[in-house]
């Protein structure tokens, strides 16, 4: 009980702390968990979610890794008002006085970064009731198919366009504005729709929407599914765009905090080892903590404190390395490019614009291949052609090949996707009993 009080004084004085510092976050509420909890969460990515084999797999690395000390999560935060925390138990004082820290820094993140404006603060209700609905499928229908159908949707779950559903609203905004009318959005619904049906015979990113929306061969439970899923991945998003900005403005924060604490001499040596450990660079990799923190450390000593926060409020990860990486941090953070020839790994590139343009490049579409449907009647027959916009990097054949029967299974029709090979334009096909490929005539788009 005395750790506990402790543990209660010491939220309570960081968050007067972060206050003073100028950081604005949502409601905080802490919860020590066991380990077998946090990384239950961990491998859920939520508190409350509906049971899939993927999310037991992942959970039996990280604990294992964990076991043999490997790795260890020391908390999660969940992105909602109010922010939820989870500190691992058996943390010491000090190690839950920096997750703390950083949670906080998290916080201000979710609530005042653009790209986490429409999120759903109440996720985890939502989550919830996803889950009931799932569980009460798999009593209706089956487990055994309920999880083979969840196999198909989570293969493509990350294919959905974030923005849909702003891009419409501002549409029709906009029609209304140029009216001078503040009513005319109630009277321009046919233009709007209209609109919409020109739109979606461009390119559509949102894979998994449209598959719910015009699927034939769905019943209404495997559609509720999709959205379902789909809905979870929209929330999901913006913290896979903002990773490194996100993790870099916590620890840029922690630091901050912890330097206002009275830490007594062991305190101070045991912050020291764990934020070094936090910190330390990776070998084959990016430490996004690491990265993030000292190109905030950079910006506020180039611009002035004030940047930072406007550089927290508007970018993303691609935005923010674009802009801010330079040649100084490239060379202090010794990046570089490197590929696997043969059997060994060898350093390719170290020209600073070069390896900051690379890793740009890794983290468009959140680091996902960027793949549209160009046809939902392709050959006339309802058969589904996809195109992969080729930016430099290709398509992993051997999972392409694992994921198009998936599509198959979720659109009833044959499946095309368009890609790049050897610089020669290559068409996959599954229809449902073989794949074929071959080679066709490229658009001259790349």
């Amino acid at each position: 009980m005395e750790e506990l009080t402790y543990l209660e004084e010491a939220v309570e004085k960081i968050g007067e702390i972060a206050a003073n510092l100028g950081l604005d976050f949502f409601p905080m509420r802490f919860e020590i968990c066991p380990a077998e909890v946090i990384y239950t969460f961990g491998a859920y990515g939520m508190p409350t979610r509906f049971s899939h084999w993927t999310f037991g797999k992942a959970y039996h690395k990280m604990k294992t890794q964990y076991d043999y000390n490997l790795s260890r999560i020391y908390e999660l935060v969940i992105n909602t008002n109010p922010c939820y925390a989870f500190l691992l138990e058996g943390n010491s004082l000090v190690q839950n006085k920096l997750v703390i820290a950083h949670v906080y820094g998290h916080s201000d993140f979710f609530k005042n970064n653009w790209h986490f404006k429409n999120t759903n603060r109440k996720m985890l209700e939502t989550m919830s009731v996803h889950a009931r609905r799932i569980d009460e499928f798999s009593f209706r229908y089956g487990k055994e198919k309920v999880e083979k159908f969840l196999d198909a949707v989570l293969s493509i779950e990350e294919h959905i366009d974030p923005f849909e559903g702003i891009i419409k609203e501002q549409s029709k905004k906009k029609k209304a504005k140029e009216t001078k009318n503040p009513y005319a959005d109630l009277w321009f619904e046919t233009d709007v729709l209209k609109d919409e049906e020109e739109k979606e015979k461009k390119p559509v990113k949102d894979i998994l929407g449209f598959i719910g929306n015009n699927s034939r061969y769905l019943e209404d439970w495997q559609r509720e599914i999709i959205f379902m899923v789909r809905e979870e991945m929209k929330y999901f998003w913006p913290q896979l765009k903002t990773k490194i900005m996100n993790e870099g403005w916590a620890a840029y924060w922690h630091i901050r905090i912890m330097r206002e604490l009275d830490l007594d001499e062991n305190e101070s040596i045991e912050y020291a080892k764990l934020n070094a450990q936090i910190l330390q660079p990776t070998r084959f990799g990016i430490n996004p903590y690491l990265l993030g923190l000292k190109v905030f450390e950079d910006i506020e000593k180039r611009f002035g404190k004030e940047m930072i926060f406007e550089v927290r409020e508007i970018d993303c990860d691609v935005t923010f390395l674009r802009n801010y990486l330079n040649e100084k941090l490239v060379e202090e953070l010794d990046l570089y490019n490197f590929q696997k020839v043969g059997s060994e790994w060898r350093v390719t590139e170290k020209s600073w614009e070069k390896v900051r343009d690379n890793l740009v490049l890794s983290l468009n579409n959140c680091g996902f291949p960027y793949i549209e449907i160009l046809d939902d009647d392709y050959g006339k027959n309802g058969e589904l052609y996809l195109r992969h916009r080729y930016e430099g990097i290709e398509l992993d054949i051997y999972y392409l090949e694992r994921t198009l029967p998936y599509v198959y299974e979720l659109w009833g029709k044959p499946v095309h996707l368009e890609t790049v090979v050897d610089r020669k334009h290559v068409l996959f096909t599954f229809n449902g009993e073989k794949h074929l490929r071959k080679i066709i005539e490229g658009s001259g788009k790349y």
